[in-house]
């Protein structure tokens, strides 16, 4: 794995040749049958983050995931052996679905010894064996061995659960590679108290991730995320990062910054002043272990100046440290060419003091705001874009991010229809 320093007169997309610098083609982004190319070349054959350990604390958690883009329910329990495992939601019986509450359609969690379904009260273990049939003997020669649930691949990084319904796939780590790997050690454990919102986001899941992989537009888009001076000093200087670093399908940006506390306390608000927190979260750095020296993967230029990395770890989790000793999580889970559900989880150690707590909620409400400025962005862009008026578009080499995105998807389902083609 190599680490790049931007040539005086260069660009970090130069060290990427086969990226390109011409304009990308953005039709990707709204066009219906591509996005059902995505659905099976992309989410139905790669490994998707669905969670952390923590979800289930005990044997018999579980908790369940709706997953539109590969057109199926899932149910991630702990057995009785402390193995996870995942399963499709659905009764060998009959197809209803096996574990929901009052709203088939919503996600439920809990903890429990069997699973039971609600139609005809076939009972399941933990280990998705079939271990009670209502009635058995009005059922012709049933070998139940026969019907345990159907199971889904599953294997769980740094606490980090994982779900492929590619049985050819390979392993977990195999696929991370030494780019995001080369974060283990963080002490993820942790960071317990999580806070977490969602939204239904009118626009392809890729635009979103464009957001946040890059910093170009942050000087601009959240500058009343700042006091004047400050905002006004950065819309002048324009914003570069620090280190940007490929290894497909996956991709990484290091960034100066985190303000955490800043130089001048004049340059933030006065309930920062206050909390010692704000949108880069608490001042304080918790004393833990794993925070000093950070793994290596992290802030790979170790500059002084460092203050965020960003990883983004295809298709659809964005994974972000940041030096004062936090870290977050992005989800992107399409819906439709257009629509997707936005998941946002941030993850601090547990407050010692209510000034902690408060600091913390002033954390995520800020991060809220910030993210939701760039959802209603990207919501005008999808409707723009729709119109087909333009479909190419110049990125500058602050945006390598989003050609590699972009060009793995579309590699990504060349190669699918290629393949549908041959056959």
């Amino acid at each position: 794995m190599s680490h790049f320093t931007k040539p005086a007169a260069g660009s970090w997309t130069e060290h990427y040749p086969e990226l390109g610098t011409e304009p990308v083609d953005y039709t990707d982004s709204i066009d219906p049958g591509f996005y059902e190319d995505e659905r099976n070349a992309i989410f139905k054959k790669t490994w998707l983050n669905i969670g952390r350990v923590e979800r289930l604390p005990r044997a018999g958690s579980y908790f369940t995931r709706e997953l539109p883009a590969i057109g199926t329910s899932l149910i991630i329990a702990k057995g009785t052996d402390g193995v996870v495992r995942a399963f499709h939601n659905i009764c060998r019986h009959r197809g209803n679905k096996l574990v929901w509450d009052d709203f088939p359609n919503e996600e439920t969690s809990g903890t429990c010894r069997q699973f039971t379904c609600k139609y005809h009260a076939w009972r399941y273990s933990l280990e998705g064996e079939v271990n009670f049939v209502q009635q058995e003997k009005e059922f012709f020669d049933l070998d139940k061995q026969l019907y345990g649930l159907k199971s889904v691949r599953c294997e769980v990084w740094e606490g980090f659960i994982f779900v492929n319904l590619d049985e050819d796939a390979p392993p977990l780590a195999e696929y991370l590679g030494p780019l995001v790997t080369g974060v283990e050690g963080y002490p993820f454990h942790e960071f317990t108290e999580v806070y977490s919102y969602r939204a239904e986001i009118g626009s392809n899941w890729k635009l979103f991730i464009d957001a946040f992989a890059e910093f170009y537009h942050a000087p601009i888009l959240h500058m009343k995320q700042a006091v004047k001076d400050e905002a006004d000093k950065l819309a002048g200087v324009g914003y570069e990062a620090l280190h940007y670093q490929l290894q497909s399908p996956h991709s990484m940006i290091s960034s100066w910054g985190g303000m955490a506390p800043p130089k001048d306390l004049n340059m933030v608000k006065p309930i920062e002043r206050v909390l010692r927190s704000g949108l880069f979260g608490p001042w304080d750095r918790p004393d833990i272990a794993g925070l000093d020296p950070l793994p290596a993967g992290i802030n790979p230029s170790r500059h002084r100046a460092w203050g965020v990395d960003e990883f983004e770890i295809f298709p659809n989790m964005s994974l972000l440290f940041w030096a004062p000793g936090w870290y977050l999580t992005y989800h992107y889970w399409p819906t439709a060419v257009d629509k997707h559900v936005f998941e946002a989880n941030l993850y601090f150690v547990p407050p010692k003091t209510a000034r902690d707590r408060l600091g913390q909620e002033l954390a995520a409400v800020t991060f809220k705001e910030y993210a939701l400025q760039d959802a209603n962005t990207l919501e005008a862009t999808q409707t723009m874009l729709a119109t087909r008026i333009v479909s190419e578009f110049p990125l500058n080499d602050q945006e390598i991010l989003l050609r590699h995105l972009h060009k793995v998807a579309k590699d990504k389902v060349k190669e699918y229809r290629d393949a549908a083609a041959a056959r």
